[in-house]
């Protein structure tokens, strides 16, 4: 997610998730198929079965989590059905909402879904703030109130969150005469997004021949809006993105950076910019950790400890995911205590240390696989607070139902036409063209 991504599950992750944009997050099972590891109701050898639907390697099993459960209640046993992307996942999973039918024990919903979940179906949906051991102070206040009703009903408990923070080649980083200790280099845009486009132009000016500062324009504004606390709708859940200074800030400084040539001409997650990776062709990239998985994913092996962390210049979350139980299933009792268990602080250190899914329980930021986490990419750099340091620094934002298809109108028919001589008015008129066609859908 990624990872969420998570979207941002492709996570890798996301790991979800996560991702985060649409369905970032990459799974191993084929779209609406179980991975096989067992039918999602009844009895399975005198065993309760809890049926769990997921989209993207969201890591759980992988972590070992599920094994364990099922070694400390012998007279269950989890099956996952996992479909690989989110955009795939989540229509099915709302029809099946709509109708109350079809509906797993578990049901994962991505971050940028949950409004609309929350809003439409939390009747579907057990409240899991009276669920037996539940305590809302173990979260993130954000991140608990991102699946809670105006009345109070809490529909689904966080798993992780994207914490954003800037990844970098410190190989690249030095042959543009930058720093490249984290510390450092997160000192030189602290506090504001502009001066992260400065740096870029300090980069530009020395930069590898055939490199550019950052990945993507996608990726810019997506990193700048995560750090707002109200971007598309304001608290009354009124469309806002076209009156909205900070939406429109951000979109005119990253077509200023695209007009610059600071950022490339890719749109993330395709083809083309997951081979800008292995390739070395950008120096920096916003980055939650599920990041670290996508890159892992398309780097080549020689990449391996090249890139550091630094800390964003702005707190701000990108991807996540909740974990609901649907009052239909088979298993709602079993399903909480489950669900329960797996969202705990412990649990979620455990998964962020084998699948960088970062935990959206503060109490784990303490825990030593989180404070000792390292990753292949990032070599022996304790990776682990500077994440933590952005998860407790992100706001508490505003989410909206079509959240993901504003983004998506602002990023693939928005800036990037800035990369393609497009003006940032030229830019702007058709990604407003585009998302308000869509939202009159």
């Amino acid at each position: 997610m990624r990872a969420r991504i998570r979207t941002a599950r492709k996570a890798m992750v996301l790991a979800a998730a996560a991702s985060l944009g649409a369905g970032l997050l990459a799974g191993c099972a084929d779209d609406g198929k179980s991975n096989g590891s067992g039918s999602s109701d009844g009895d399975s050898g005198g065993k309760t079965t809890i049926s769990v639907g997921l989209f993207g390697t969201m890591g759980f099993k992988e972590a070992g989590l599920y094994a364990e459960y099922e070694k400390l209640n012998p007279k269950i046993k989890i099956a996952e059905n996992v479909v690989e992307r989110n955009e795939n996942y989540y229509p099915a999973l709302l029809n099946h909402l709509t109708t109350n039918s079809g509906l797993l024990d578990v049901q994962a919903v991505e971050v940028a879904n949950i409004a609309e979940v929350t809003a439409t179906q939390a009747d579907k949906l057990e409240d899991m703030s009276k669920a037996p051991g539940v305590d809302k102070s173990k979260w993130l206040p954000w991140k608990w109130q991102q699946a809670t009703t105006k009345d109070g009903r809490t529909i689904g408990l966080g798993t992780d969150v994207g914490p954003m923070a800037i990844c970098y080649r410190t190989d690249l980083f030095k042959q543009a005469g930058l720093p490249t200790d984290p510390a450092e280099v997160g000192k030189l845009w602290a506090g504001d997004w502009a001066k992260l486009v400065e740096v870029g132009e300090r980069y530009k000016s020395k930069a590898p021949k055939g490199t550019f500062f950052m990945d993507s324009p996608g990726g810019l504004i997506q990193a700048i809006l995560g750090s707002e606390k109200e971007k598309f709708y304001d608290s009354s859940g009124k469309v806002i993105y076209k009156s909205n200074p900070a939406v429109r800030a951000a979109f005119n400084l990253t077509a200023e950076a695209a007009e610059k040539g600071l950022v490339q001409s890719q749109t993330q997650f395709q083809p083309g910019w997951n081979s800008t990776i292995a390739n070395n062709k950008f120096a920096a990239i916003a980055c939650p950790p599920w990041m670290l998985g996508t890159i892992k994913g398309n780097a080549k092996p020689d990449a391996a400890g090249k890139w550091a962390v630094a800390t964003a210049p702005k707190g701000g979350n990108w991807g996540g995911t909740f974990l609901t139980v649907p009052k239909s299933g088979k298993n709602v009792k079993e399903a909480q205590k489950f669900v329960t268990w797996l969202t705990a602080p412990e649990q979620q250190a455990k998964l962020f240390k084998v699948q960088a899914s970062f935990p959206s329980a503060p109490s784990a930021y303490t825990m030593p696989e989180v404070t000792g986490a390292t990753n292949e990419m990032t070599g022996d750099q304790k990776i682990g607070p500077v994440f933590a340091e952005a998860a407790k620094a992100a706001p508490e934002q505003v989410i909206g139902p079509k959240d993901q298809i504003i983004m998506q109108g602002l990023t693939d028919n928005g800036v990037i036409l800035a990369t393609k001589g497009k003006s940032a008015q030229e830019a702007w008129d058709s990604a407003v063209k585009t998302i308000d066609n869509k939202l009159d859908q």
